[in-house]
């Protein structure tokens, strides 16, 4: 298991074997994500937005802005 410290600012250095794990460098970011109070997990957001297009393939059907608009709109309607 590898163990980080905290600095006097906040921060900790990632080791390097999770670094590579990660596969993160100088610049990338992470995320820190609440799995179960009290208990998180960070995950390198170094893939760019582009790379999740087709992820989970065609749509059934097409839905029109204004479908969509007005769905946004009901829901919100509802939960007032």
């Amino acid at each position: 298991m590898s163990t980080a410290t905290v600095s006097s600012k906040g921060q900790i250095t990632i080791p390097a074997a999770i670094r590579a794990a990660l596969r993160v460098d100088v610049g990338d970011r992470i995320e820190f994500v609440e799995i179960t109070p009290g208990r998180y997990e960070f995950v390198a957001a170094n893939r760019p937005v582009a790379a999740l297009k087709g992820m989970f393939g065609k749509p059934d059907k097409s839905v029109s802005i204004e479908e969509m608009n007005a769905t946004i709109a009901a829901q919100g309607a509802a939960a007032r």
